[in-house]
């Protein structure tokens, strides 16, 4: 049994965070779920709805998985010392750590991607990327995986890169299984990146 924490805040992506929730949350003998925030309670997302942290940053890291997603939210958590310092605690305490979106830049202003590949948003990624000038940022990705850091392009890939990481840590019948579940078409291939060439990067 996993324990992923995912970190939420003020302005976080609703399918950044929920698109993966369900993909490791049908899997209960596998992993364990927890909303994080700086604060226990209602967390409001860019869209709107609120989710209810159950932890906080301040609660004692018992965690496997660390899930950082993005948002408008990542423009002002970039600037969050606290919270930055937080992250960079909590991966390394992680057997893993995944992004999604410019949950990204949050790892990078962290300092956990410096020497590293990764990818973020498309849309974003100029911003994103100036976030981490140590950052090998790959602009043709669905996701990108270095070492245990996972980290996706926008939004809805979060959950091709949650099925890659249900695949590494229990193979790809298992990853294909829950996406069958989900009725949903898995991208494979982590280079698949039509959005690249929609945002003039390759």
């Amino acid at each position: 049994m996993r324990k992923i924490a995912a970190l939420i805040f003020p302005g976080f992506e609703l399918l950044d965070v929920f698109g993966p929730m369900e993909m490791f949350g049908l899997l209960p003998e596998d992993y364990a779920l927890e909303l994080i925030a700086e604060t226990s309670g209602p967390v409001p997302s860019n869209q709107g709805l609120s989710a209810h942290a159950t932890a906080t940053t301040a609660d004692k890291m018992d965690h496997d998985i660390l899930f950082v997603p993005g948002g408008a939210g990542t423009r002002r958590e970039v600037k969050n010392a606290s919270l930055l310092a937080w992250i960079a605690r909590a991966s390394v305490h992680a057997e893993f750590t995944l992004s999604v979106c410019t949950g990204s830049a949050l790892l990078a202003r962290a300092g956990i991607l410096d020497n590293r590949r990764a990818t973020t948003n498309k849309a974003a990624f100029a911003w994103v990327a100036a976030q981490g000038p140590k950052v090998d940022w790959v602009p043709k990705a669905r996701w990108v995986e270095d070492g245990n850091i996972l980290t996706s392009s926008g939004v809805s890939a979060g959950m091709d890169m949650a099925l890659g990481a249900i695949q590494r840590m229990h193979g790809r019948d298992r990853a294909l299984e829950v996406a069958k579940w989900c009725e949903y078409t898995w991208y494979e291939d982590r280079d698949h990146d039509p959005f690249a060439e929609v945002h003039g990067l390759v």
